[in-house]
């Protein structure tokens, strides 16, 4: 039997959100072509909805954003676009300003040379902007992380009353994650101070979806050849509850966000070998068999 120390670990974190987005306006005015940035303004239909819509904060850099016009409008604040939708990666600026791009890499460099090239729109631009992050990502630097699906023991205390009687329901555990903080650096891996943006958002909400690895592949404590690329991990929805950072003149700087888990915890095993056939959903491909095989009938001559 082996033992299997907390080792080769690893966290992955896919960015979704809570509802179903949120709406904006684009004014000519708010695009600077020359910086290949723009700013969104609230927007302006008819009696909106104040919940729904846009509130500084609630895009992250790295965000997979579709932008859909309200009315039809195309989106010609991207240059030589002709469409009515678009969906690109973002970089967020301190004060909000936007820049597009093709890719997460280029999105999280946020330089002005990869940006989309924009154009100043003819009239106002009524929008909606929804995340469609769609690809799990390695969480960067994780030292330790721990999930609980004992339901009772989740404490709800610090949260506000519009979100418990939303949420409290689909609760089913809870956990933290301790990472070294980072926000610079890596293009392919989630940064840690993800998760420090993440607890900020109000209209979006702080919703993710995780998978914690318990064996990743690669990781063989008992020397069994065939078990190698096995991987075991929980697979989970959670919100981001709150994020500490700790900070000491002496000693490295890390964060730790508690979250609660929204409905059911998956236990995830993959073991099958690497010589193993299966089809693209997972299952194994059934083997072609004589019809009178293990009936007692002869099989019929060819």
């Amino acid at each position: 039997m082996s033992v299997y120390l907390g080792t080769f670990g690893k966290v992955e974190l896919r960015r979704k959100s809570d509802i179903k987005g949120f709406r904006a306006t684009i004014k000519p005015s708010d695009v600077s072509v020359t910086n290949k940035i723009f700013g969104l303004t609230v927007a302006t239909e008819l009696k909106p909805d104040p919940d729904e819509n846009y509130a500084l904060g609630e895009l992250i850099t790295g965000d997979k954003v579709q932008f859909k016009s309200t009315d039809g409008s195309v989106l010609d604040f991207v240059d030589s676009y002709t469409g009515t939708m678009a969906t690109y990666w973002v970089y967020v600026d301190e004060l909000g300003g936007i820049r597009l791009f093709n890719s997460f890499a280029h999105a999280v460099n946020g330089l002005k040379s990869n940006a989309v090239t924009l154009a100043v729109p003819g009239n106002d631009i009524p929008i909606r902007v929804d995340i469609r992050s769609d690809q799990s990502r390695v969480l960067a630097q994780v030292t330790n992380f721990e999930l609980n699906t004992e339901r009772e023991t989740v404490d709800t205390t610090s949260l506000s009353d519009e979100f418990r009687s939303r949420i409290s329901t689909l609760m089913s555990g809870s956990g933290r994650m301790t990472c070294f903080w980072e926000y610079t650096g890596d293009t392919t891996k989630e940064l840690p101070n993800y998760l420090v943006e993440l607890v900020l958002r109000t209209k979006i909400g702080s919703d993710f979806r995780a998978q914690f690895y318990l064996k990743a592949p690669g990781y063989n404590p008992g020397g069994v050849a065939a078990r190698i690329n096995d991987e075991v991990f929980y697979d989970f929805n959670a919100v981001i509850t709150a994020c500490a950072v700790q900070f000491a003149t002496d000693n490295v700087v890390q964060i730790t966000a508690d979250f609660i888990t929204t409905g059911k915890v998956n236990l995830r095993m993959h073991t099958l070998g690497d010589d193993a056939i299966v089809q693209e959903d997972g299952d194994f491909i059934p083997l072609e068999q004589n019809s009178n095989i293990n009936t007692g009938s002869p099989a019929p001559v060819p």
